[in-house]
């Protein structure tokens, strides 16, 4: 290996939260309801470069749990991470940011999320794992065949 590669690297530099939002609009009227709720999650990951071997990676996550139409309670988290890497090739970059940084960061997420709820009185969720691969997977469908019907759209 010649002195210009560098050997492959990846390094959990912090792990924070960086936005945390918590509303309970219905409370205490929701407390004396039947514990039946109708929990949506939305997540979302995405990167910032820092400098050229730090990237800061964010889950946003959004859980809103509504009882009879009505919202009782929503979280707005943004959990972070910086990580140094050094080595991968531009092609894999991306790959790394949207698959194994998550991965990293999501039991961070799903722990302080049942913190909160716990101090809202609310149960846990346990939110389950999420395979960040198949998402990543699933995206790289999507944009392929967006980039497909629009090629197929300008030569027509």
């Amino acid at each position: 290996m010649s002195e210009t590669q560098a050997k492959p690297s990846l390094a959990l530099q912090r792990i924070y939260v960086k936005d945390l939002s918590f509303e309970s609009p219905q409370s205490p009227e929701c407390f004396s309801k039947a514990w039946k709720p109708n929990i949506n999650l939305e997540l979302k990951t995405r990167y910032n470069k820092i400098d050229d071997t730090h990237f800061e990676v964010i889950i946003n996550t959004t859980v809103n749990a509504k009882i009879e139409d009505k919202t009782a309670f929503l979280i707005e988290l943004q959990q972070a991470g910086i990580f140094a890497i050094t080595g991968i090739e531009e092609k894999s970059l991306d790959r790394v940011l949207g698959t194994i940084c998550p991965n990293t960061l999501f039991p961070y997420a799903r722990e302080n999320i049942d913190s909160v709820l716990n101090r809202g009185s609310f149960p846990p969720i346990m939110l389950a794992p999420i395979n960040f691969d198949a998402l990543y997977n699933e995206i790289q469908k999507r944009k392929e065949k967006q980039a497909t019907e629009e090629t197929a759209a300008v030569t027509n």
